[in-house]
């Protein structure tokens, strides 16, 4: 039954450990740790106990069945059918769960989109899919804070959240890559089809736990002001910040605070996350793991394609999952997209879309 990467003794074990540390002295002295620690207690019991709930479900079910045929009770047969669907769906969903094994999963993250080739289709593009990260999240109870946007006719050139819950990192990751919009284009007098792109890119939130040094001799910083929507909503201050990491070229900024130290903090949380991933790639040499990165935001280098028209439907190009329901999509319903991804990695199965442009849809 607890297949996979999933023991229960060893999880059993871990939070045994973790709530021995809760009873030393002056454990709670220090505020942060002690958080963490019960955070991961938390976390632990949350992979645990469904399994366990799981388990009984299918004692009862087995129960059930065998007074159904002692007694010939053929009534039986809807109610094991039912609590069969409920269990079943259960067991997948926590299957995918154990599938988020590592160190960074459970963590928060950093998602962005960008504007790639369409003018103003792709600023309303970035925007659409943007909003729809934030239904998703929504769906979850996740917490949703946007960091920096850049405004644009018709949309955004860019934005940058960070979303906050339980394997928050773990469950987007997949979505790194480049996002094809096919659809007739409102901005176009002729009503004309138009095929636009934008880019996500998305790092996870580093606790203290994953050290990345960092030497302040390497970084650019720049400050500036927030952009605004004028007025008194204007920010007179130079509370944004920018900083520029010169060995590698990585830019990151935060401008969603009226404080410019909490704008740093959060710009070096975000270009800690950025490094590590970046690092980390050039370590274990798979360049196929962060390709949505490093590909042009344009045709052939898709990951996913969205159609509105001739008819609906979104697909995705490295795991040929597909759904007809595009409003649905992009009002946060895609963790069948993410599921199957996570399910594809952990099958060894390709995940580059290298190989589908995305015609045959």
């Amino acid at each position: 039954m607890f297949g996979g990467v999933f023991d229960p003794d060893e999880i059993k074990r871990k939070i045994a450990e973790k709530e021995a540390l809760t009873q030393a002295p002056g454990f709670w002295e220090d505020n942060d740790k002690a958080t963490k620690v019960m955070n991961d207690i938390k976390l632990l019991k949350g992979r645990l106990e469904p399994w366990v709930e799981l388990k009984k479900q299918i004692e009862d079910m087995e129960t059930l069945y065998d007074l159904g045929i002692e007694e010939n009770d053929q009534s039986v047969e809807k109610e094991l059918r039912d609590v069969y669907t409920k269990v079943n769906a259960e067991y997948e969903h926590q299957s995918i769960l154990n599938l988020l094994s590592d160190e960074v999963d459970k963590n928060d993250c950093f998602l962005s989109v960008h504007a790639g080739a369409g003018g103003t289709e792709a600023c309303d593009w970035t925007f659409m899919l943007s909003r729809m990260y934030q239904r998703w999240a929504e769906r979850h109870g996740y917490k949703t804070e946007i960091l920096s946007q850049e405004e644009a006719e018709g949309g955004l050139k860019s934005i940058n959240m960070k979303i906050s819950g339980d394997y928050v990192y773990g469950y987007t990751k997949g979505e790194a890559g480049v996002h094809r919009l096919i659809r007739i284009s409102p901005f176009d007098a002729n009503a004309r089809r138009h095929t636009s792109f934008s880019s996500v890119y998305v790092f996870p939130v580093l606790d203290d736990s994953i050290e990345v040094k960092i030497d302040p001799k390497d970084l650019r910083v720049d400050t500036f002001r927030a952009g605004g929507k004028g007025g008194q909503h204007v920010n007179k201050t130079e509370s944004a910040v920018r900083f520029t990491h010169l060995p590698t070229g990585i830019v990151v900024q935060c401008e969603s605070e009226r404080s410019q130290l909490m704008n740093r903090a959060t710009a070096m949380s975000i270009l800690r996350s950025r490094l590590y991933e970046y690092y980390k790639d050039q370590q274990e040499k798979e360049n196929a793991k962060f390709a949505g990165e490093k590909k042009d935001i344009s045709f052939g280098s898709q990951i996913r394609s969205y159609v509105f028209q001739p008819y609906t439907m979104v697909k995705d190009h490295r795991t040929k999952y597909s759904v007809g329901n595009i409003d649905a999509v992009m009002d946060g319903d895609i963790d069948g997209f993410l599921d199957e991804y996570l399910s594809a990695k952990w099958k060894g199965l390709p995940t580059d879309s290298s190989g589908d442009s995305g015609d045959d849809m």
